[in-house]
């Protein structure tokens, strides 16, 4: 095995392992550009299958991989025919998907891009948050069928985001980036994160409750946990039955773990309103009976990076690959001892 120690003398030979679609959706032309200046690309195509001749001889000389979504997963059989690979770079979130123990295992350094990712997922967040304490939706389909403004001073305490408690469910990265742009907004804010004590909550500047009264005391609530296996199916009926009648329940971290029978029981009987850019399945069924609750806004997956956003993922990568190209080591790594916390 071939040992190295990255630095100012020594040039990168990296690969890029995602859909095809994916690397031409990334890294744009730009990107690319930025890429070969810092390390020594291997040739094309991208890397999607690690069994192919080519992908093999990709494989054999290369220090780091730049990875994406599609990319197959680095097992020991992978990592035997890559003996020198010693740093991965996601462009993504979640590295469970292609990390493997096998990689841990040899001491391989690895670096995500999910701080990039929580920018416009935060941004989605604190629309929903600010559009439905609103009720701009409902609104707008009635100005669209009366066609003739509302009484403005009607007396509804339900409309408005003057002092609305938001409740936000893990102070994840995207959960802590929500809470950083809630700052501004006059809104009470309330953190149910187990691992977050009485100290961090008011660094945060939110005020740190039990899971129960979240869901209790809240007018809206955002979810942003990881789904794991402690984490399936936590938002449950007893939970969503507690909601206060109106109150929001957003969801853009995963479908699973949210109870979608409550919910779907909950929104139908117009007790609770929500916001699902996630659902179980994904996607639902065409007759499922969300698509057609007044009360339920779904979009498809798109509070992660979308167009223009996917830059952003592109340029934490290539600043990574810098740093360690360096010698510096990653801004965003990756530990294995945090698995179990991250999505």
């Amino acid at each position: 095995m071939t040992e190295h120690t990255p630095g100012p003398a020594f040039r990168t030979r990296a690969a890029l392992a995602m859909s095809p679609d994916v690397a031409a959706a990334v890294l744009d032309a730009d990107s690319q550009a930025a890429l070969a200046a810092l390390c020594d690309p291997a040739p094309l195509p991208v890397l999607d299958d690690f069994t192919t001749p080519h992908a093999r001889g990709v494989l054999a000389d290369v220090d780091l991989l730049v990875t994406g979504w599609g990319c197959p997963p680095l097992d020991a059989e992978v990592l035997r025919a890559a003996p020198r690979l010693r740093a991965v770079v996601h462009t993504a979130g979640s590295v469970r998907g292609h990390v493997t123990d096998a990689c841990w295992e040899r001491g391989i350094e690895v670096s995500s891009a999910a701080a990039a990712n929580a920018v416009p997922v935060a941004e989605y967040t604190l629309a929903m948050i600010l559009l439905t304490g609103k009720r701009v939706l409902e609104s707008a389909r009635d100005y669209r069928t009366t066609r003739t403004r509302p009484d403005w001073l009607r007396p509804d305490r339900a409309t408005g985001n003057h002092r609305r408690t938001v409740g936000i469910l893990s102070a994840s990265l995207i959960g802590r980036r929500v809470i950083e742009l809630l700052r501004p907004h006059d809104l009470d804010v309330l953190l149910y994160d187990p691992y977050v004590d009485d100290r961090e909550a008011a660094e945060l500047g939110v005020r740190r409750v039990e899971l129960a009264q979240l869901f209790r005391c809240s007018d809206t609530v955002s979810v942003h946990t990881p789904l794991l296996p402690a984490t399936r199916g936590l938002v449950g009926r007893e939970l969503v039955d507690s909601m206060r009648p109106g109150a929001v329940l957003i969801n853009t971290a995963r479908g699973a773990v949210v109870d979608h029978d409550a919910l779907t029981d909950a929104a139908l009987a117009g007790r609770i309103r929500a916001v699902l850019d996630v659902t179980d399945p994904e996607v639902l069924p065409p007759h499922h009976p969300l698509w057609q609750c007044e009360h339920v806004l779904l979009t498809p997956h798109l509070a992660g990076s979308q167009g223009n956003e996917l830059r952003r993922l592109a340029d934490l990568a290539l600043a990574e690959i810098a740093r360690w190209a360096a010698g510096d080591g990653f801004l965003h790594p990756v530990r294995r001892e945090r698995l179990a916390f991250l999505a």
